[in-house]
């Protein structure tokens, strides 16, 4: 079976295209990106067994995959993906996404190809106590442009469920290591920041309240799961490795980096807000996660040992 990913040079999808072999349903894999964000080396040394094809591409333009044939999967990981500097690029990020899926929606539906869409459990912005999938929406309170756009995608897919099978699923911050990492979120950034002896700024009362996180080795086990047991529900499911403080992730980097330099702040960083996301339903559907954060930490660092 075929499988085409989009956005292939980023954090998420670079995992994938390195890791495609251990899907062994997946004989050939179609990788598509406009490499806009000059992440050459997403594309560097990729396993000959992976059986992969690269083509440079803007998904956001109409009929840009039409050529792809005989596609039974899609994952879809291209967008702009920067919360914290969607502000003040709010027009171009809601162009660029919501045509990017709008795109990707027409060819499933010509193809007849199953989709797993990721959104984020940013969607659930400020909650008082733990959220799940029945969130009702008048209670989901994005922080900021990006997640209002996961917000409007959703409403996309559903609209789109009689003439699709797809999967939603709201991840939780990503950790961990790929080709096409990036520092713009929680962890990765922290790490950066202790790696080079930099300020790690936290808001102060942000200290003690809680995050999904996501590890990379969790989210490729989401698309294996999906693949390999067909399971395509035209539903959304969280997916996190666990709910941690901020507090809990600064004392995990300090176990490998002992002279963090931590800064209370009192104007509010992004991705500091509170919310402790439940799991039970992809659980309930015989997915468990179980990624190890201080293992994507300690490897984060490590990369960046030498400097």
């Amino acid at each position: 079976m075929n499988l085409l990913v989009t956005g292939c040079c980023g954090h998420i999808g670079s995992y994938i295209a390195d890791n495609i072999n251990k899907i062994k349903k997946i004989k050939k894999t179609i990788l598509v990106d406009n490499i806009k964000s000059n992440r050459f080396c997403s594309l560097f040394n990729l396993k000959k067994d992976n059986k992969v094809k690269f083509y440079l591409r803007d998904v956001d333009k109409k009929n840009s995959l039409n050529d792809f044939k005989n596609i039974k999967y899609v994952i879809h990981c291209a967008s702009m993906t920067n919360a914290e500097k969607s502000f003040g690029k709010e027009r171009e990020m809601y162009r660029n996404n919501i045509d990017c899926l709008k795109n990707v929606i027409e060819f499933c539906k010509k193809n007849n190809s199953k989709l797993i869409h990721i959104s984020s459990t940013s969607v659930y912005g400020k909650q008082a106590k733990i959220v799940d999938e029945n969130c009702e929406e008048k209670y989901l309170k994005p922080q900021s442009p990006y997640a209002d756009i996961k917000l409007i995608e959703e409403k996309m897919l559903q609209k789109n469920s009689d003439y699709l099978k797809y999967n939603t699923f709201r991840f939780g911050t990503i950790a961990g290591v790929s080709k096409g990492i990036r520092f713009h979120t929680a962890v990765n950034k922290f790490c950066l920041n202790a790696a080079i002896n930099e300020n790690i700024y936290v808001y102060k009362t942000a200290l003690n309240q809680y995050r999904p996180y996501l590890s990379l080795s969790d989210a490729f086990k989401v698309f294996k799961f999906c693949i390999e047991k067909d399971f395509f529900e035209n539903e959304i499911f969280n997916a996190l490795s666990g709910n941690f403080t901020v507090k809990q992730i600064l004392k995990k980097i300090q176990k490998y980096k002992k002279n963090i330099k931590i800064k209370l702040v009192k104007t509010e960083i992004m991705n500091q807000l509170s919310y402790h996301v439940s799991s039970k339903k992809i659980e309930n559907n015989g997915l468990y996660l179980n990624g190890k954060i201080e293992k994507d930490i300690r490897e984060t660092l490590k990369l960046l040992g030498n400097i």
